[in-house]
């Protein structure tokens, strides 16, 4: 059953605070152990989201507000997105592979090793207008059994990688990072967001001709308090990441200016609804949602 919480909007700087919306954020269900991945569905107007140590993924219907299973097992899902058909890529911590669902509901592995070496354990992943798959790779899902299987690493370090829609070749494109996480490509998709939930930080590269990565500053280093995870962009460009206590909002220019605080660990978020201006957010146990007066950037292909 939905309830309701006093919004906690933090103003940090005044380009923060023209950004508002509903009074109180709505908890829609809760129940999960480790509620991780949104992904909405335009066509169907539904929510998907991972709910990874009980290894099951679950489906908000917006027109109903009930819900119900979507896939279980689900090979310890985590993070989620669309690519340009409107198929569910989905990245399993248990399996150590990224996946498509298919309309008639078959799987389609996408990318499962490395060089002849098994992935870690993929956890977020986007896709560019090209088609290619992007995904980070730290080894959460092999650490213990509790978000999926225990296992040695096959693979000296944790990476960020390019899976190529054409010829299926993965290809290493960022490996100085210690955990990559979230990942969100600028609006025109000439910058790649990645987080680094252990040094607590963003980072943005520049995004070359054939998917090569360039740079890679830091766009915005966090507190002991924000431990970075999911990533999104509203239209104007304004980064919004899941980060621990809060969720953070960032000008373009890298600076940090408002917080929304929620009562539980955040861990992930999506834009979605009829206009895109309905802020889910995916913390600890629960699925929370947020109609705002802001709008998340619609991908390259979905805008032309």
């Amino acid at each position: 059953m939905t309830d309701t919480i006093p919004t906690e909007f933090e103003v940090l700087d005044e380009r923060f605070a023209a950004i508002g919306g509903d009074a109180r954020v709505e908890r829609l269900h809760t129940g999960a152990r480790w509620a991780e991945g949104p992904v909405y569905f335009p066509a169907g107007r539904f929510l998907v989201w991972s709910d990874i140590p009980n290894e099951r993924m679950l489906r908000w219907d917006e027109m109903t507000g009930v819900v119900g299973p979507f896939r279980r097992p689900s090979g310890y899902a985590n993070g989620n997105t669309l690519d340009r058909e409107g198929r569910l890529i989905t990245c399993e911590q248990g399996g150590r592979r990224v996946t498509r669902t298919e309309h008639d509901g078959s799987i389609t592995v996408i990318a499962d090793r490395w060089e002849g070496k098994r992935f870690n354990s993929p956890n977020d992943a986007v896709v560019h207008s090209d088609g290619s798959v992007w995904f980070t790779d730290p080894p959460y899902g092999i650490l213990s059994n509790y978000e999926g299987v225990v296992a040695e690493p096959e693979i000296d370090g944790c990476h960020v990688y390019r899976a190529d829609p054409v010829t299926g070749e993965v290809r290493v494109v960022a490996d100085d990072f210690v955990r990559p996480n979230g990942l969100a490509f600028s609006r025109d998709e000439r910058q790649l967001y990645v987080a680094d939930t252990r040094a607590r930080h963003v980072r943005v590269f520049d995004v070359g001709e054939g998917g090569f990565l360039a740079g890679g500053k830091v766009f915005a280093a966090g507190t002991d308090e924000d431990s970075f995870d999911g990533l999104r962009l509203d239209d104007t460009g304004r980064v919004w990441a899941a980060a621990g206590g809060a969720v953070l909002c960032y000008d373009p220019d890298g600076t940090l200016i408002g917080r929304l605080r929620l009562p539980e660990t955040v861990a992930n978020l999506v834009f979605g609804g009829l206009k895109r201006n309905r802020l889910f957010i995916t913390a600890t146990s629960s699925l929370y949602s947020l109609m705002t007066n802001v709008t998340g950037a619609r991908p390259v292909w979905a805008a032309r």
